[in-house]
């Protein structure tokens, strides 16, 4: 079973990495939640992106508002695809929109939506991805009515 690993920033952010996860396991793919903050917990944080395809996962979709760091500071540290998205916070998650989609070269985000919608769309472009090496998740996303 494929394996994705969800990263947010703050417990407070729940609702959104659950919703991601719901997605993702319709689809028969594994989805485990770790909240480790990129300011609070920078060595978690390494860590987590450092082991995570050691660990299994394919994919990494990281959560945050605010300065919405966490996203960057993954993909700065794990070759896997990492998946953003920006969570209302400030500005009604505008400021972390700019945050996650404006990464320097060579360290690059897939950015989504803020919120709700886009933690939803993170685990369907997830799975979309998986599809091209699972054939059991193509299978669900055939079925599933999505092209």
């Amino acid at each position: 079973m494929p394996k994705v690993l969800i990263m947010l920033g703050s417990k407070s952010d729940s609702q959104y990495a659950e919703e991601c996860q719901a997605v993702l396991k319709n689809f028969g793919v594994q989805a485990d939640i770790e909240i480790s903050s990129a300011h609070r917990q920078p060595e978690r944080t390494d860590t987590l992106a450092k082991s995570a395809a050691d660990s299994g996962y394919e994919i990494i979709i990281c959560m945050a508002g605010m300065a919405a760091a966490l996203p960057g500071a993954v993909a700065a540290r794990s070759n896997l695809p990492v998946i953003g998205v920006p969570l209302p916070a400030s500005l009604n998650g505008l400021d972390s929109l700019l945050s996650i989609a404006q990464m320097p070269s060579g360290v690059p985000v897939a950015t989504m939506g803020i919120g709700s919608a886009g933690a939803k769309n993170a685990a369907h472009l997830a799975t979309r991805i998986l599809a091209l090496k699972h054939p059991e998740v193509r299978k669900a996303l055939e079925q599933s009515g999505q092209k």
